[in-house]
C-alpha cells in the first residue's frame, strides 16, 4: 500500500496561505490544514511545532515578499524611508488581507520580519534620536504599522455586501442621531466619512504624525 505523500514545508505553507485567503483565520487549525492536504496533523507538526510557529512562518512569506528587491529611493530622508516601507507592507497585505491580523497577532520573527525590522531601525539610526530611544521608537513604528494594516484589511477582506451594508447602517445612525443626547455628532454628521473611506491618505497622514513626532524629539536631543 503507497504511503502518503510527504508535503514540503514550502507547500504546507502554500496550502496554509490559501486557506487563509478564503477562510477565517480565528477558525484556521492544523487538524484543518491536514485535511485539505489529506493527511495527519502529526505529519504537519515534524515541519512546525505549533499552530501559533506555522502561523507566523505564513505571515512571514509576505514580508519576504514585500522586502524582495527593496531599494529606498536614492537621496530619500529616514522619514521618506519609513514611509515608503510602510506602504509597501501595506500593499502587500492587501493582496493577503486575511494574513493581516495574523501577522498583528503572531508576530513574525522570521527572515522578512527581521529584514522590515533592519530597514525601520537603520532609518531611525540617522534621525537624530539618541541610540537609547531608537527601540522605543521603533517599537511605535511597527505597532502603528500593523495596526494601521490590519483595521484596513479587515474592510478590503469583507464581501461587497457587507461592506454596502455597513455603509449604509453608518449613513443611517449618524446622519439620524438625536441632536439633544448627541449634539456634536449631530452637527457634524453631513461632514464625517466611514472607516472605509479615504485610508490611503489617513494612513500616510497617522504615520506621518508619528514621523514627525520623532523627528521633533531627535531636534530637542
Amino acid at each position: 500500500m503507497a504511503g502518503r505523500r510527504r508535503w514540503s514545508t514550502e507547500e504546507i505553507l502554500d496550502a496554509a496561505a490559501e486557506l487563509l485567503r478564503t477562510g477565517d483565520a480565528d477558525a484556521f487549525s492544523v487538524r484543518k490544514l491536514a485535511a485539505v492536504l489529506g493527511t495527519d496533523s502529526s505529519s504537519l507538526y515534524r515541519h512546525f511545532r505549533s499552530k501559533t510557529e506555522l502561523m507566523r512562518a505564513v505571515s512571514d512569506r509576505v514580508l519576504l515578499a514585500v522586502m524582495d528587491g527593496w531599494q529606498a529611493e536614492p537621496g530619500s530622508d529616514w522619514k521618506q524611508r519609513i514611509t515608503a516601507l510602510a506602504l509597501r507592507v501595506r500593499e502587500g497585505f492587501r493582496e493577503q488581507p486575511q494574513l493581516a491580523s495574523v501577522w498583528g497577532r503572531y508576530a513574525s520573527s522570521g527572515a522578512g520580519s527581521r529584514m522590515v525590522m533592519e530597514e525601520v531601525l537603520q532609518a531611525l539610526l540617522v534621525s537624530g534620536v539618541p541610540d537609547a530611544d531608537v527601540p522605543v521608537y521603533y517599537h511605535r513604528i511597527v505597532v502603528l504599522f500593523s495596526a494601521l494594516i490590519a483595521s484596513e484589511s479587515s474592510l478590503v477582506a469583507s464581501d461587497t455586501a457587507e461592506y454596502e451594508q455597513g455603509m449604509e447602517l453608518f449613513r443611517v445612525s449618524v446622519l439620524g442621531a438625536d441632536p439633544e443626547r448627541f449634539p456634536a455628532l449631530a452637527h457634524f454628521a453631513r461632514d464625517l466619512r466611514p472607516l472605509g473611506v479615504d485610508r490611503q491618505a489617513a494612513f500616510e497622514e497617522i504615520l506621518a504624525v508619528q514621523l514627525a513626532h520623532i523627528e521633533a524629539a531627535g531636534r530637542a536631543g
